[in-house]
């Protein structure tokens, strides 16, 4: 991708690295590389980096509960390569509240989840100078079945409960909030998303102003990626997609997308293959490069009827946001499962407006052909989790056990002294502790979260 004009990259993690387990743990077992990248340690970074400038390219780490380890890794190992850390860019997704709400993959009780975010915030302020230390995603919680409307205003107080654990730690919301990033979904109707967009742009300025007296214009900026659109794509007619995605562009790009990206295709049904990757590329360059959507900022301001709809969406979103205020806060939300309760309702609501054709989706329950192509798989290879496993146990044979085992007590005491764990998430990388032995420590102290029942 880097050859064919890609700037940034994004790392997939498979579900035992995001759980925190190792592949050669009994849960991993037909997970290992499954749906991402198997992480052990930092041995694996090493075969995954290699190569790549990290002075020129930024690195997306798509993971939650331990985003902590990841982060302190790619450091790790870009130092390793001869970077220092203050030139490297990164940006773990870091978000365990959507986790909570629209993912799954959690680990830790609401707060201790919460005091991690804070502590790669925090470390990243004084020490990543060219990291985004969070990106919060309101695009799980539109995929899980949320209104654009709900999207935002998760995001923002989502936003919100990560600015307020790190002012209590003394740093002033100008110190930090410039850091953040955000990842929105980009599906439906093209008006509409292109309304949200812009409300959201306007409010997220406003909020940090008037609530957390931030002044620099370029920190009131809602920097992030507007983008994916995968509940939008479908397995019926899969090269619908491709025009789909077009459009979603064109939506991120006119409602002001700082950065955009797309999902493949073939995405309703497999891992993308490079084939459907590499066109949702060329469908980005030639929206930039032929179209002309760099050509001015905000096209569409002026326009009644998107100026009227922005006003709409605006006043909705800060009426969902008042909702959650009103339970306490994100945090408390979370905790009682009302936010999930409300995105499952809403998922069940669209799913019967679907089927009952008041939602049109071409292809599915409209113009539908009556066939179901053969379709590409990406196909799942048992020798990959062997070879990894190997690696694993060749890894704990070869690597200094003592110096690992000091490094993850000097870990142990500053998760129970309510230090800041990333220098010594820093230690346990360099010395090769696995992931699943960093997490384990987190996990001994905190203990794993009791998810409320929602129905």
């Amino acid at each position: 991708m880097i050859a064919h004009g890609q700037t940034g990259l994004n790392v997939a993690f498979d579900l035992p690295t995001q759980m925190g387990l190792d592949s050669d743990d009994p849960k991993s077992a037909g997970e290992v590389g499954r749906v991402g990248m198997a992480v052990d340690s930092l041995r694996d970074f090493e075969i995954a980096f290699q190569d790549i400038p990290f002075d020129k390219i930024g690195s997306g780490l798509t993971i939650n509960a331990n985003a902590s380890v990841m982060l302190a890794m790619y450091q790790t190992v870009a130092e390793k390569f001869g970077y220092t850390k203050e030139t490297i860019s990164a940006t773990p997704q870091n978000d365990i509240l959507k986790e909570m709400i629209g993912r799954g993959a959690w680990i830790f009780p609401v707060e201790h989840g919460v005091r991690l975010v804070g502590d790669t915030i925090e470390y990243a302020v004084k020490e990543l100078p060219r990291c985004n230390p969070v990106s919060i995603c309101g695009y799980h919680i539109r995929e899980s079945g949320a209104t654009p409307v709900q999207e935002i205003a998760c995001a923002f107080e989502i936003a919100k409960a990560y600015i307020e654990n790190v002012m209590d730690r003394g740093l002033k919301p100008e110190d930090f909030v410039g850091r953040f990033s955000f990842n929105l979904n980009v599906f439906g109707n093209f008006w509409e998303q292109i309304a949200k967009f812009r409300a959201a742009r306007k409010l997220w300025a406003k909020i940090l102003r008037e609530e957390y007296g931030v002044q620099e214009k370029k920190k009131l900026f809602l920097r992030g990626l507007f983008g994916g659109g995968g509940s939008g794509l479908t397995k019926e007619q899969p090269e619908n997609n491709i025009i789909r995605s077009a459009y979603y562009a064109l939506a991120a790009a006119l409602g002001g997308a700082q950065t955009t990206a797309l999902c493949s295709f073939d995405e309703a049904y497999t891992i993308p293959t490079p084939r459907a990757a590499l066109l949702s590329l060329r469908t980005l360059e030639i929206l930039m490069e032929e179209v002309g959507l760099r050509d001015t900022v905000d096209p569409l301001a002026g326009s009644y009827f998107i100026e009227t709809l922005t006003k709409q969406m605006e006043e909705k979103i800060l009426e969902e946001m008042k909702r959650v205020q009103e339970m306490g806060g994100m945090i408390n939300a979370v905790a009682k499962g009302y936010i999930q309760r409300e995105v499952a309702k809403q998922a069940y609501e669209f799913e019967k407006r679907l089927q009952n054709k008041e939602v049109i989706k071409v292809g599915v329950n409209k113009y539908t052909e009556g066939d179901h192509p053969e379709v590409e798989l990406h196909e799942y290879n048992e020798a990959w989790a062997d070879e990894q496993i190997a690696d694993l146990k060749e890894l704990k044979r070869t690597r200094d056990g003592n110096a690992v085992s000091q490094m993850l007590k000097k870990l142990e005491q500053a998760t129970r002294d309510g230090k800041n764990v990333m220098p010594a998430l820093v230690e346990c990388c360099k010395v090769y502790a696995t992931v699943g032995e960093m997490t384990g420590v987190f996990q001994d102290i905190f203990g794993v979260w009791d998810e409320p029942s929602i129905f």
